[in-house]
């Protein structure tokens, strides 16, 4: 999942997610900001007992340190304290094999530019009606994939990473089961992942249907029962509903995009509704008709104002939880780029704002869990809303 709050487009994104009738259409505006994830109240299906509540995420790794995906980043998760590691986004290659990228134009996280005897396949496509140029894993086979080494996604942003450029090849789905399987061993504990399915729709039009080669390799790791580590996620809830049908029972996660937007299935079954229906009480109860938990955008769970500032929270944790759903928002960044303007410090995009400040308040909420690229910073500032 990606929302990147560009300073050009603050003013657009804070009035954007504003609560109230205006946008959210459902998740309104909470009357206090009390931590409603101190009061007792029945465990969601999703909350499992051997996790601490609330969990940090390890954001494809830590991200925010190392070039995304790739066992450099999720290595220093585990060793940050991450309970989850989100070892998706899951994208195909042509022979069929899922490997894990950010999306599948490999542009911005691959060397590929760099490899002369690939410049043909730099092409135009149009995924989920949006026209994008660059080099896509559909039109590799898994060997062409090995080639090629990861690399920072957002340079301007992190400089520091760009010295780990190179170092690590691109991951597939199956090594990172055998690394969380290996360290698991290691630690004498299950390592947890969140896998999520990316442009399912997409893939299966191409006859590459992501569900189906999923399943077999959760089913060959012993990863695919309802107690198993790991949860799945997509922003497509036919996607979860089909790993359902495949037999995968562990806790699913339907994720949430800016409110006007239509999931990308939806759209192709005719469906009119957006996500603003899905975040009023009657969608989210529909959602808990086929999943566990919810992947909300971050000003979906405390508004923002139209300059960008931190506004009250919505009813949206509180809603959710009455549907029986937990509630992982994402994603939370160190940097003042990623931050709501009152929680910035300096005027470089690329300093760290006072993200602890802003973790503490997202916790208060009463969340279950949070996506961060920086997962230190995130279990520091869980630890005084943890029980156990």
């Amino acid at each position: 999942m990606e929302k990147r709050h560009e300073p050009g487009r603050r003013t657009v994104l804070g009035a954007a997610a504003l609560g109230g009738a205006a946008v959210l259409a459902g998740a309104g505006e909470a009357q206090a900001a009390a931590p409603a994830g101190r009061t007792k109240r029945p465990a969601p299906a999703g909350r499992p007992e051997k996790l601490p509540v609330p969990l940090v995420v390890g954001h494809r790794g830590a991200s925010g340190y190392r070039p995304e995906h790739t066992l450099g980043s999720y290595e220093l998760a585990l060793a940050m304290g991450a309970d989850v590691i989100e070892a998706g986004d899951l994208v195909p290659t042509k022979d069929g094999h899922l490997i894990l990228r950010h999306e599948p134009d490999i542009s911005g996280t691959t060397d590929v530019a760099q490899h002369p005897e690939f410049a043909g396949r730099r092409t135009t496509k149009t995924i989920d009606g949006k026209k994008i140029t660059g080099w896509f894993t559909e039109d590799f086979t898994l060997a062409e994939i090995k080639t090629l080494r990861a690399k920072e996604r957002i340079p301007d942003v992190r400089q520091h990473n760009t010295l780990y450029n190179g170092v690590w090849p691109v991951l597939t789905f199956e090594e990172a089961l055998q690394w969380a399987e290996k360290k698991g061993r290691e630690r004498g504990r299950p390592v947890w992942l969140h896998i999520e399915t990316k442009h399912p729709t997409y893939f299966r039009k191409l006859g590459l249907g992501l569900e189906e080669r999923l399943a077999k390799l959760l089913r060959r790791y012993g990863r695919h029962t309802a107690h198993a580590p790991n949860f799945l996620q997509s922003f497509e809830p036919s996607s979860l509903k089909r790993l359902g049908e495949l037999g995968v029972q562990c806790p699913k996660v339907v994720l949430l995009d800016e409110p006007s937007v239509r999931p990308a299935d939806f759209v192709e079954a005719g469906d009119p509704r957006t996500t603003a229906d899905l975040l009023k009480p009657e969608g989210l109860k529909w959602i808990a008709g086929l999943a566990q938990g919810i992947g909300p955008w971050l000003p979906q769970i405390i508004a923002q104002d139209a300059k960008g500032k931190l506004g009250k929270p919505t009813t949206l944790v509180r809603d959710a939880h009455a549907a029986g759903l937990v509630v992982h928002p994402y994603t939370v960044r160190n940097e003042n780029s990623f931050l709501p303007l009152d929680f910035q410090v300096g005027k470089n995009p690329g300093d760290y704002g006072n993200s602890l400040a802003y973790f503490k308040a997202l916790f208060a909420t009463g969340i279950d869990g949070l996506f961060s690229d920086n997962p230190d910073t995130a279990v520091l500032a869980a630890q005084e809303f943890r029980r156990h």
